[in-house]
């Protein structure tokens, strides 16, 4: 079966539109002597916004297309007649998506929620036409102002997986079992290191219809902080995570559950101490291997705490719906959606002076 490809970072050049040019034009008509001034204003230029959107899982569309230029605005033309608009170019992200200025890495916002919007790049102003320019003192002028550019940058797009929870473990911890046991989703379950390769969000759904989002992320190793594995890539994609979820392999004689444990806390604070911060839940599983029971207790005592035992293999689950209700209880009381971070806001331009310059950038009539 062919695999999509997983996106979670890309880069773009990002042009809004030119405004269109004002008109210089003259009114003449038969039997209208003297018509006088008729220049219509140029369109404003296109917008880039940014949709968030359930329906994009990745990336892609940025990724294969680097070039994001939206629609200039046309000139304006005689008779007074107002150049069209041009026409903003919209582009449909997943939900979770921030938006950077590459040139300056200032960030400019994020889009959390299924259509929300975000304009990351603002159109040109249409220029004026010659009818602005006239007086008593001067009946026919020649001048008009021309469209101001769009704005015009690279930017930087990175994913950050929305889910109420997300799953930390080592390779072959069984993270990925353990989300196709709560959910619908699908994940590849293979008896070998790094079978997930990129984030998968799968919705827990209980029995008076409640849900919660669950992100299973790449195994996490020691030094993952630090770019060892594929933890640095994807440890970003449990950041908005309202809890942690530390499942740990009972039956692991090479690697001891305290001492994975242990590796698993420090790389998720050297990678963001906030995050070490929050909520979690310690899952012992692999509850059913003959070593499990032994390196429970040890755990046990070692650490001080008790994990909730789990087993996948045996028939009925056993302790998965404890770990349902633990989920469930421990994000009941949290707020539901994402604080949204403050973008640096635009920079306010006194509109009296604009008026002015753009007097003061008039373009004559050649003759």
């Amino acid at each position: 079966m062919k695999t999509r490809t997983f996106v979670d970072s890309a880069t773009a050049e990002v042009r809004a539109g030119r405004g269109g040019d004002g008109s210089g034009s003259f009114r003449r008509e038969s039997h209208v002597p003297e018509g006088g001034p008729d220049g219509g204003d140029g369109g404003r230029g296109g917008n880039v916004i940014v949709r968030a959107s359930t329906h994009a899982d990745s990336l892609l569309r940025v990724f294969y297309e680097p070039r994001l230029f939206a629609e200039n605005g046309v000139n304006g033309t005689g008779q007074k007649m107002h150049g069209r608009n041009g026409e903003d170019l919209v582009v449909d992200v997943p939900c979770g998506t921030e938006v950077y200025n590459l040139d300056t890495d200032a960030f400019l916002g994020e889009v959390l929620e299924h259509g929300d919007t975000l304009t990351i790049a603002k159109g040109g102003r249409g220029g004026w036409g010659n009818v602005h320019f006239k007086s008593s003192v001067n009946q026919a002028p020649e001048k008009f102002i021309p469209g101001d550019e769009g704005e015009a940058f690279t930017a930087r797009f990175e994913l950050k997986t929305i889910a109420d929870a997300g799953l930390v473990g080592f390779p072959n911890a069984g993270k990925s079992s353990l989300l196709a046991a709560m959910s619908a989703a699908r994940p590849k379950i293979a008896n070998y290191p790094f079978t997930t390769l990129h984030p998968i969000v799968g919705t827990v759904v209980y029995g008076d219809y409640a849900t919660l989002r669950v992100a299973d992320i790449p195994g996490i190793i020691e030094g993952a902080a630090d770019g060892v594995g594929l933890g640095l890539t994807f440890l970003r994609h449990i950041s908005r995570s309202k809890m942690l979820v530390y499942v740990l392999d009972m039956a692991d004689t090479e690697n001891l559950p305290e001492n994975a444990y242990r590796v698993l806390r420090a790389e998720v604070e050297n990678y963001d101490p906030e995050l070490a911060e929050r909520p979690a839940l310690v899952i012992a599983n692999k509850m059913d291997e003959p070593a499990a029971q032994e390196h429970y207790d040890a755990f046990v005592a070692e650490t001080g705490i008790t994990p909730l035992r789990l087993s996948l293999v045996e028939d009925g689950k056993p302790g998965l719906d404890a770990v349902l209700q633990a989920l469930r209880q421990e994000l009941k009381p949290q707020a539901k959606g994402q604080a949204k971070r403050e973008a640096k806001p635009r920079q306010e331009v006194d509109h009296t002076e604009v008026s002015a310059e753009r007097f003061r950038m008039a373009t004559f009539l050649k003759p």
